[in-house]
């Protein structure tokens, strides 16, 4: 497993402090974007839960960020990884939809949201082994 991956599975888990989806995509990579982890955690702030309004998922949305961040510009890497992540869920990036259709699966939120975060977190480093 990834040190990015642990990273966000320990965010994940944490109570006292809520994580949203963007946040935990956002800390793991802080420091390869120059950040410090309270300034990537205050970054992703207001994208959780699509933007707090079930836009595009704060996960996928942190993913663009950070790989903007680190130089992973060009559009056929952004369409993959949009293409990617629309392939593993119905073809959704909205946080409303993903979750509805995750809901009829009968799956978690919480399970749901986790995943996102770590499939965002894991094509990042994809592209990032790549450049």
């Amino acid at each position: 497993m990834s040190k990015y991956i642990e990273k966000a599975k320990e965010l994940r888990a944490i109570t006292d402090v809520h994580y949203n989806c963007a946040q935990s995509v956002l800390v793991p990579f802080a420091k390869e974007m120059g950040m410090t982890e309270e300034q990537a955690y205050n970054l992703g702030y207001n994208f959780g839960a699509g933007m707090k309004r079930g836009s595009v998922c704060g996960a996928v949305t942190a993913g663009l960020m950070v790989m903007g961040m680190l130089g992973i510009n060009d559009t056929k890497d952004l369409q993959a990884y949009h293409n990617a992540i629309k392939g593993n869920h119905d073809g959704y990036l909205d946080c409303r939809d993903l979750l509805a259709s995750s809901a009829k699966k009968g799956e978690d939120k919480k399970a749901h949201c986790d995943g996102m975060v770590y499939e965002a977190v894991k094509l990042v480093e994809e592209f990032m082994a790549k450049k």
